[in-house]
């Protein structure tokens, strides 16, 4: 979700200035659309960004601020969501540790869990890099390392460190009294994001949502130097104001011929990763993969899965995968963002997903599960907010 919307508690800021866009819409509930696209050529469309992608945050988010406020009023809670993953923080709306929901996965499946460490950073720049280095060792973590806050979103903050070098520069740009993550960095090529539904007293979920993430790339010619390539790339030229901040310190640099620079490392749209739809590749056996995950962690119903992995064929197999990230009731079904997904498709598949959450949240409170409280939750958000401001620049 871009910044300024990452979750629905946002959205519900802007209802007013949503009331006159497209209030049909909220009967809309198709989920999991299918679009059987092969990502590696181009779009059928002959799109090189989706044409919504970058629209005002209060205009696309507009019908699900509208819903926020229908269905507040049909369930009678404002934070009803907050009720779908009783065992997570705000149901992971905003403010959920990121490393306390991958403690919850126990058991054989705690293997399929990328390894990592956390701890807080105090400002001590000494302090700090020997936290860092003794949390890796007990991690059993080794260079290069992915380092990220435990708090956050949309990518931020994220970054490959490859060194005590990197990863003390780091250190000293993020906030004190936060916690950090470290985490070893996979090499398996593909990323994608699985989002997962599964209803109150239903045995097993379903896989809603498959999002394919590609990092964008140029390549060199000996002769160009790397900000002249992204210039003249028909899509990354059209996003410099994403990419050439982050990349400043190579920009003069003339990458060799037949050299592949990756442009982001970050699989997120709003940082210039490219999402291709990939819910065809929601197979039976991938199901029953994702599902022995989400029964280790308890009473979860709602959430997107970030993975790694070897290949399609092997994922389609339920095979082959890692888990970077658990993400629950503030994720998004990031499909949407596939440059061949019309605006109307993108916005049944997001009012289908948050209205599930909505129904999820009143089935669990009809169980004895409390939504979080208004004024707890704004205040989370406000802390939230301020956190993303003061996070280091990704990579």
């Amino acid at each position: 979700m871009n910044p300024a919307g990452s979750d629905a508690l946002l959205a519900l800021r802007h209802v007013l200035e949503a009331s006159r866009a497209l209030p049909a819409l909220l009967g809309v509930v198709a989920v999991g659309e299918s679009f059987a696209v092969d990502t590696r050529v181009p779009r059928p469309s002959g799109r090189l960004l989706s044409p919504f992608e970058f629209w005002p945050d209060w205009l696309f988010y507009a019908p699900v601020a509208l819903q926020w406020a229908a269905c507040a009023l049909r369930y009678r809670s404002l934070t009803l969501p907050t009720a779908a993953n009783p065992g997570i923080k705000t149901g992971g709306l905003v403010g959920e540790s990121k490393t306390e929901i991958l403690d919850m996965v126990q058991g054989e499946v705690r293997e399929l869990i990328a390894p990592y460490a956390s701890f807080t950073v105090t400002g001590d720049a000494s302090a700090d890099l020997s936290a860092a280095l003794a949390a890796m060792a007990d991690g059993h973590l080794a260079f290069p390392v992915v380092a990220k806050p435990d708090l956050g979103c949309n990518g931020t903050g994220v970054r490959i460190v490859a060194d005590t070098a990197e990863l003390a520069q780091w250190l000293a740009a993020f906030p004190r009294g936060e916690r950090a993550v470290l985490q070893t960095l996979l090499t398996e090529e593909g990323e994608a994001g699985l989002f997962y539904i599964r209803e109150p007293g239903a045995p097993a979920g379903r896989i809603t949502s498959i999002t394919l993430k590609y990092a964008p790339e140029v390549v060199g010619d000996g002769v160009a130097t790397l900000e002249t390539l992204i210039r003249r790339d028909p899509r990354a030229g059209r996003l410099t104001h994403l990419y050439l901040p982050r990349l400043a310190d190579h920009l003069a640099e003339v990458p060799p011929s037949g050299e592949r620079v990756r442009l982001v490392f970050t699989g997120n749209h709003v940082k210039g990763a490219l999402f291709r739809d990939g819910t065809d590749h929601a197979t039976a056996a991938l199901a029953a993969a994702v599902e022995r995950v989400a029964a280790a962690i308890p009473d979860f119903h709602f959430g997107r899965f970030d993975v790694r992995f070897a290949s399609i064929a092997a994922l389609r197999r339920g095979e082959g995968f890692r888990i970077i990230e658990i993400n629950g009731t503030g994720s998004e079904a990031t499909h949407v963002w596939d440059p061949d997904m019309t605006l109307r498709a993108a916005w049944a598949a997001e009012l289908a997903h948050f209205g599930a959450s909505w129904r999820i949240g009143a089935a669990n409170r009809a169980r004895g599960a409390q939504p979080t409280p208004l004024a707890e939750l704004w205040r989370l958000w406000r802390q939230h907010k301020r956190l993303m401001a003061r996070y280091p620049m990704n990579s």
